[in-house]
């Protein structure tokens, strides 16, 4: 392998790639579904790609140590494989060019952009070693819909059902997320909430928090819902109870799966809903 090669797979592999893609699709989806133009969904694609990767090359330039400490896999800043240069100018670059690019929205969804950001770079640089680690969360995931809606003519805001299971699933992923890397993280002084909460009430926070966005996402839209909407809340509750029963066992990560599956069918009925002006 080149070392241009090289550099840009440890550069991908620093930016958390999957959760980065994860929320692109989404609001690419909410964008598509709000009845935008393709060259608007492809610059606000675009825009919170770039967004998410300076999240994530953030956080593992902070995080550098700790993950050597913990020995983790799949981190080229800990190993070497990336040096903290490279990735303060990917930063450097792809933050700025994000808003900027929202700009193409209007002003209004890019500083929403830009308060979204500015909270999930807060927690990278501190805020998830605080009780308050899910609060980025929140805030970032729940401005979401925000950043689609307000890129629309006339720039409304969306209803707070769709911001209120936009940020209820925000906070779930941060919990799912943080389970695996307790002990690690406890290890090497990260003490966000879920440490101070410890396992069991994380997994059932995370759970209660699916089923929540599940109901908002369900019977926040006017008017009733269909059938298949219907359908998904029990489907969610039935899911969660086999999860956590099964989870129950030692080693078991079930309860895990089952958060994410629920979560999955609550990105669908995001995308399903769309983002309504409130």
């Amino acid at each position: 392998m080149t070392t241009a090669a090289a550099m840009l797979r440890a550069l991908v592999l620093a930016s958390h790639p999957l959760p980065a893609l994860a929320v692109t699709l989404v609001t690419a989806g909410l964008a598509a579904s709000a009845g935008w133009s393709v060259p608007g969904i492809i610059a606000i694609a675009v825009a919170i790609l770039l967004g998410q990767l300076s999240v994530g090359w953030l956080n593992d330039l902070v995080d550098a140590p700790r993950d050597a400490q913990a020995e983790r896999a799949g981190k080229p800043l800990a190993s070497g494989e990336l040096h903290p240069a490279i990735a303060s100018a990917a930063i450097a670059v792809s933050a700025p060019a994000a808003v900027l690019l929202t700009l193409v929205s209007g002003v209004p969804a890019a500083l929403a952009h830009l308060a979204a950001l500015a909270s999930a770079w807060a927690y990278d640089l501190g805020v998830k070693s605080t009780p308050f680690s899910v609060v980025p969360f929140a805030f970032s995931f729940g401005m979401l819909p925000a950043i689609v809606s307000l890129g629309e003519p006339g720039s409304p805001w969306p209803p707070l059902w769709l911001m209120a299971a936009a940020a209820a699933l925000g906070c779930a992923a941060h919990f799912v997320n943080v389970l695996p890397d307790l002990a690690d993280d406890a290890a090497t002084g990260v003490r966000g909430l879920p440490h101070r909460l410890g396992p069991l009430a994380t997994r059932l926070l995370a759970a209660a928090l699916v089923l929540a966005a599940s109901v908002l996402l369900a019977f926040g839209p006017p008017g009733p819902p269909s059938a298949l909407v219907l359908a998904a809340v029990p489907f969610a509750a039935l899911v969660l109870a086999a999860g956590l029963a099964l989870g129950r066992k030692a080693g078991s990560r079930a309860a895990f799966r089952a958060v994410l599956l629920v979560a999955l069918v609550d990105v669908v009925l995001l995308l399903h809903t769309g983002v309504p002006s409130a």
